[in-house]
């Protein structure tokens, strides 16, 4: 199984690098996406902010407008290229790293991540939300934002997979295999009670989830 994860999480990493010039698209052709940007104003992001797997900085000029400083970190460079174009904040330091292998340098009173808890596979989900623990001062929150379960009916998704995956296709017609785990909100309640945590997650709109978790 962890070869089987690493594999696809490789795959993953590959699939994103390969698709920041055409990320930002999705925001632009989906109209429930951009409904959901501000959401952050009403979610608790304050102090001292960690944002995971930040992408092309869709999130993290919003969040800069909330917190006292941002750190932004994600895996693949392209991605964080456009970020850094996108959000000039003085606020905000970006960071290129490995989710996976990454430990975080400091401590931050919010952690934030959106659609990142999908990509993580479910073995490897305990020991993420030790790093997430690691990174948050006594009292912080996790705060996150996610697919729910009917965004899988709009995917690709493989079945009889060792890890819950999708197929995703670029403009070029490659294909890659993305982790895809499609979240709802009981279970995972239950899942990060197990691991210590005391979390809130709810459905927004048809196809999300938001959640707060503290440790």
């Amino acid at each position: 199984m962890g070869n089987d994860a690493d594999a696809v999480v490789l795959e993953q990493i590959a699939y994103y690098r390969a698709r920041a010039a055409e990320y930002d698209r999705v925001y632009a052709e989906r109209g429930d996406l951009k409904v959901l940007l501000p959401l952050v104003d009403t979610l608790p992001v304050t102090g001292d902010v960690l944002e995971l797997a930040c992408g092309t900085g869709q999130w993290t000029g919003l969040l800069a407008d909330r917190a006292r400083s941002v750190t932004a970190v994600d895996a693949a460079p392209e991605a964080l290229a456009i970020a850094q174009e996108r959000v000039r904040s003085t606020k905000v330091r970006f960071a290129c790293a490995d989710l996976f292998a990454w430990r975080p340098p400091r401590r931050f009173d919010t952690v934030f991540f959106a659609f990142w808890l999908s990509h993580v596979p479910p073995a490897r989900l305990p020991a993420f939300w030790n790093t997430v623990a690691d990174a948050l001062t006594p009292g912080g929150q996790a705060v996150f934002i996610d697919n729910g379960r009917e965004e899988a009916a709009s995917e690709d998704v493989l079945d009889g997979q060792p890890v819950p995956s999708v197929r995703r296709r670029l403009d070029d017609g490659s294909e890659f295999r993305v982790v895809k785990v499609f979240h709802e909100p009981d279970p995972l309640v239950r899942d990060l009670a197990a691991w210590g945590w005391s979390a809130q997650v709810w459905p927004v709109g048809a196809r999300f989830i938001a959640g707060t978790a503290t440790r």
